[in-house]
């Protein structure tokens, strides 16, 4: 399959012929499995403290004719904390358990729950290569609900890593026809009552990613448009190429990295 090359000028300048990585049929199932255990292993462990509403001191006396003990009132085998005492008679009040103020959690989270999920060597590969195919598929990039440019697919001239300056970055995306989406990207305002986006004010929207083919100039000034990423070839994954698990994003490879995943056969 060959691509047209486009400048910062949004001008042909030649065509390259894509590698073996581009043509590896599009496994929905393999991309969301590899999505989902990079989220979990990038997720923060959290849970409550082991003392957490266990601090009381609750030690209340079941047995018959027991001083400082609760047989015979009437009352349920609560766990309780005596505040003050008249004699024989105790005032108390429920502690420690679920049912009671400040009593402990039932069932609380467990920081010590292990979160990650692995995923075979060959598996995520073949995923990664999976979500490759299916940015230069429109039919996966139109089911994704994707704004997509009037000559996408193409490959980007390798002048787009020497931008150092954000204006001229979102100049030149603006010519090569991601004026309208990049519009649409970014932070938005979220109603209250949405369920998971409770007490999120802002959601951003993800736009287009740049595949770089090594550390450069357009990482730092592309960084700050919203929406767009910029990404080392080698350091490419299911979840940067995908919108959530959805395979299909616009994804705008530099000549240089094309070169360099052929030359060096990555992801095989």
């Amino acid at each position: 399959m060959k691509l047209t090359i486009i400048s910062k000028t949004a001008q042909e300048a030649g065509s390259i012929e894509l590698p073996e990585q581009f043509n590896e049929p599009v496994r929905p199932d393999l991309i969301r499995k590899a999505v989902l255990a990079i989220k979990s292993n990038s997720r923060q462990p959290y849970g409550a403290s082991p003392e957490a509403g266990k601090r009381a001191s609750a030690i209340l006396s079941k047995r018959r004719r027991a001083y400082r003990g609760c047989y015979g009132y009437g009352i349920s085998r609560t766990p309780r904390k005596i505040l003050s005492r008249r004699g024989r008679r105790m005032n108390w009040t429920g502690a420690i358990a679920p049912n009671t103020v400040g009593g402990r959690r039932a069932h609380a989270p467990k920081a010590q729950k292990i979160w990650n999920k692995k995923v075979n060597i060959k598996e995520r590969r073949k995923a990664i290569r999976s979500a490759i195919s299916a940015t230069v598929n429109k039919e996966f990039l139109e089911s994704s609900g994707a704004d997509i440019p009037d000559n996408y697919p193409f490959v980007i001239e390798n002048g787009f890593e020497s931008i150092s300056k954000t204006k001229q970055a979102k100049d030149a995306l603006e010519k090569i026809g991601l004026k309208e989406k990049l519009q649409k990207s970014g932070k938005r305002k979220v109603r209250a009552g949405k369920g998971k986006l409770r007490g999120r004010k802002y959601k951003t929207r993800r736009c287009a990613l740049i595949v770089v083919s090594s550390s450069c100039k357009i990482m730092e000034s592309a960084k700050n448009i919203q929406g767009i990423d910029v990404v080392e070839v080698k350091d490419l994954n299911a979840e940067r190429l995908s919108l959530g698990t959805t395979p299909g994003r616009i994804t705008l490879f530099t000549q240089r990295a094309i070169e360099q995943m052929e030359k060096e056969k990555m992801f095989m």
